[in-house]
């Protein structure tokens, strides 16, 4: 019986966690639940899933929580983030499944690398903020980091168990590997007229054609800085040269992503576009659980199609991938100025075309720092946040 936290257990990850969890009741118990303030969704888990402890970020969700809590299902209430480091630290906790959205989600699951947990990284922005010092905590502590992302669990699943077992430091040369194919969809507006796209609205922007996700991550894919950031979390997963790494157009999301090897052959991941097969994978890894995930239907699923991403239409694409090779410090600022103009967007304070103009903004005047610790990003992620939010003012 595995101990699980799951952080961000009320966002699309987070209750797809739990449903795999519920599937597989003799193996893994969600003992710990972590929230921000969506204080009546936590309670709904708390009923359902009777965790040790619910968690929520801030302090007032907690206080509501634990007065709306029937005190015979005896959870206790925890607030504030270095109880939340404290807790996913705890020898009581086996696995953790990283899912908090954005920057927010760095120092709890940073906190867990550290304490030598097996964690189930769903948060991009711990590897996109700080890929090196994440790598090196997780060699040090000994640490077990496994990718739920469907893109970068595909490949995973395509890699020979030498570099499953060296993610980070993995030759990629010594395996016979050429290439790290990541595959997108292109979402909503993959077809949609250009001179359309600065009139997009959030409702348009969220509806994805494949995938059920939370309102920043559809934002993103529309924009495609999702896979920007996949790639530069690539990167630092599977230890890519640039060249190494390529980004593909797959509308139908059959193909998660795939490996290409020096022989000419390519091994891809394939499945219906359900998350919660990468998330049984990555708790049950090296084993295989029951995921509630349908078999893929070969008869329904039509035609396979593939084309290069267009710059023009994604330039968000174009921003990340030049950012990874740039540095750190421009992916760090990169996310933390994408995250400000999306919020803006949602709230409908900019437009869809803005998002790109205001990371590139910020992006541009990124200056070499020194980022020698997680403090160290912390304060360069909120430097870039009051940029991004000053940069908000030419557009709105």
């Amino acid at each position: 019986m595995q101990n699980v936290a799951i952080l961000g257990a009320t966002g699309s990850i987070g209750v797809n966690t739990l449903d795999v969890i519920s599937r597989n009741p003799e193996l893994y118990y969600a003992s710990i639940l972590v929230a921000n303030t969506n204080v009546d969704k936590m309670l709904e888990l708390c009923r359902i899933h009777k965790p040790r402890i619910a968690h929520m970020v801030d302090e007032n969700a907690a206080q509501l929580l634990q007065t709306r809590l029937p005190i015979e299902l005896d959870i206790q209430v925890t607030t504030g983030t270095d109880v939340l480091c404290q807790l996913v630290a705890d020898d009581s906790v086996d696995t953790v499944m990283a899912a908090i959205v954005g920057a927010a989600g760095l120092i709890p699951t940073f906190s867990a690398v550290k304490a030598g947990k097996r964690v189930l990284l769903a948060n991009k922005e711990s590897l996109v903020m700080s890929g090196q010092l994440f790598i090196e905590a997780a060699k040090q502590s000994g640490a077990t980091v496994l990718p739920v992302d469907s893109e970068h669990n595909a490949i995973f699943q395509c890699l020979p168990e030498k570099i499953q077992n060296a993610l980070g430091s993995c030759d990629l040369d010594d395996s016979g590997i050429s290439h790290i194919i990541l595959t997108g969809s292109g979402g909503p507006f993959l077809t949609r007229d250009l001179s359309s796209l600065s009139s997009v609205t959030p409702e348009e922007a969220c509806k994805h054609p494949n995938w059920s996700m939370g309102q920043k991550i559809s934002v993103d894919s529309a924009t495609m800085m999702n896979k920007g950031l996949e790639y530069i979390e690539a990167r630092w997963l599977f230890n890519t040269r640039p060249e190494q790494l390529k980004v593909v157009i797959h509308p139908q999301s059959v193909i998660h992503s795939m490996v290409q090897y020096r022989d000419g052959s390519v091994l891809a991941q394939m499945g219906n576009p359900d998350m919660r097969t990468p998330i049984a994978h990555c708790l049950s890894y090296p084993q295989r659980i029951a995921s509630g995930v349908e078999p893929l239907d070969f008869f329904e699923v039509g035609e396979l199609s593939f084309c290069k991403p267009d710059v023009n239409r994604f330039p968000n694409l174009a921003l990340a991938i030049a950012a990874c090779h740039q540095g750190q410090e421009a992916t760090t600022v990169l996310n933390a100025a994408n995250e400000i103009a999306v919020a803006a967007f949602l709230s409908k304070q900019i437009k869809f075309t803005d998002i790109a103009n205001i990371n590139q903004n910020c992006v541009s005047a990124v200056v070499k720092s020194k980022l020698d610790s997680i403090e160290d990003i912390v304060a360069l992620d909120a430097e870039a946040r009051a940029r991004a939010t000053e940069a908000l003012n030419k557009y709105r």
